[in-house]
């Protein structure tokens, strides 16, 4: 059996040609491209405005300043995330504030949240948004996020990296991950459900909000003002025509890609489901449809992290890819020298993280392939 490794994209002779139509353009960035991606990107998500950049975190970064958040304010967000959703918080001096997942969807818990709103504000703390993560591609209780949202006057930034294509469908309307909050933030690395190959972007209802993220883009200069007409502190978060005309092509093929990570996704919980060492992913209640952004087992309760950490060796003994995801955010170097976390400060993120164990998951595996897989899997953890 050859190598087979983690992630790969999804790519066709149609993103080829779409790339290479602009490479013969005499515009590679801030072109047509760009534009057409936004469209088409705003349109799947329904929302109004979308602003693309040259990654998830620049957009988380967009959000955070176009809302003008900042030196002192508190933003509740969760520890289990790519560390970038609470960076972004800090790039503008202001407090990322955890507070613990619910199990079974690895997202924040509201409950928590709202304890945590009324623990800082009897401490006269400001707090200023909520920014939750639709983990794995699995939708955070947005009607209850919502809900605290407006009855504590908090912003909401739903970070969707991770989620592309999931929904939410109730009484015939069927809402997109990224349509929840008063900003959605996608990411487009190679493993995302699209990529651009490396890009992001941020999706939103207001216009204020978009011409802000569209300023601070271009090095804070005014979308309708002259080139040089800087009216505000900003960045160069670009992304070429070449990227985006890779994200727009992706975006065409968006129901074939996507159904393609459905079927790997169901051959994985067809030879794993019956094994009591290891549990599949959490099938979503009837109306919610799950966008695989990875396929993240969990080991059986009794296995350590040592034993998890094992199995990733041996399974690359037989080159097969597999990995931890995301140790949570709380326990890295960083947040415990300038917080001063520490381990069991975060029970269940860390629990699930302990044991978490994410397989390979492209859409080119084969079913002999995932077979393969789940046959050595199975026999390495019969044997620890």
């Amino acid at each position: 059996m050859k190598p087979i490794p983690l992630a790969g994209p999804d790519i066709t002779s149609q993103e080829r040609r779409a790339v290479l139509e602009v490479l013969k353009s005499p515009i590679l960035s801030r072109g047509p491209k760009l534009y057409e991606f936004e469209k088409h990107l705003s349109a799947y998500v329904g929302r109004r405005y979308a602003v693309a950049v040259n990654s998830g975190t620049s957009a988380l970064h967009l959000a955070i300043k176009a809302y003008n958040i900042g030196d002192g304010d508190h933003v509740i967000t969760t520890p289990l995330s790519f560390i970038a959703s609470s960076n972004c918080i800090l790039f503008e001096r202001a407090v990322p504030v955890f507070v613990d997942i619910k199990k079974d969807t690895y997202c924040i818990d509201p409950g928590l949240v709202e304890e945590k709103i009324k623990e800082l504000k009897k401490r006269k703390k400001r707090v200023k948004a909520i920014l939750a993560v639709d983990m794995f591609g699995y939708l955070a209780d947005w009607g209850r996020l919502r809900a605290l949202a407006n009855r504590y006057n908090l912003i909401l930034i739903e970070d969707s990296c991770e989620a592309l294509g999931s929904y939410k469908k109730r009484r015939g309307e069927k809402r997109m991950a990224g349509s929840f909050g008063d900003v959605g933030i996608f990411g487009f690395y190679p493993n995302k459900q699209i990529t651009t190959g490396e890009g992001g972007a941020l999706l939103t209802n207001d216009k204020k909000i978009a011409d802000l993220a569209r300023a601070i883009r271009n090095h804070g200069a005014s979308p309708r003002g002259r080139w040089s007409d800087y009216r505000m502190l900003g960045y160069n978060y670009h992304i070429s025509d070449i990227h985006c005309a890779l994200g727009t092509a992706q975006l065409k093929r968006i129901g074939t890609i996507l159904s393609r990570k459905i079927r790997v996704a169901e051959l994985y919980t067809k030879c794993l489901h019956h094994s009591s060492l290891i549990h599949t992913p959490l099938i979503p209640p009837a109306g919610t449809h799950l966008s695989h952004y990875i396929y993240l087992t969990r080991l059986a309760d009794h296995f350590s992290r040592e034993q998890r950490d094992l199995v990733i060796k041996k399974l690359q003994k037989y080159h097969i890819a597999s990995r931890d995801y995301f140790p949570p955010i709380h326990l890295s170097y960083f947040y415990q020298k300038k917080f001063g976390y520490r381990h069991g400060d975060f029970p269940v993120a860390e629990y699930m993280m302990d044991h978490a164990l994410a397989l390979p998951f492209f859409n080119a595996l084969t079913e002999k392939q995932i077979e393969y897989i789940c046959t050595i899997l199975q026999g390495i953890l019969k044997r620890l």
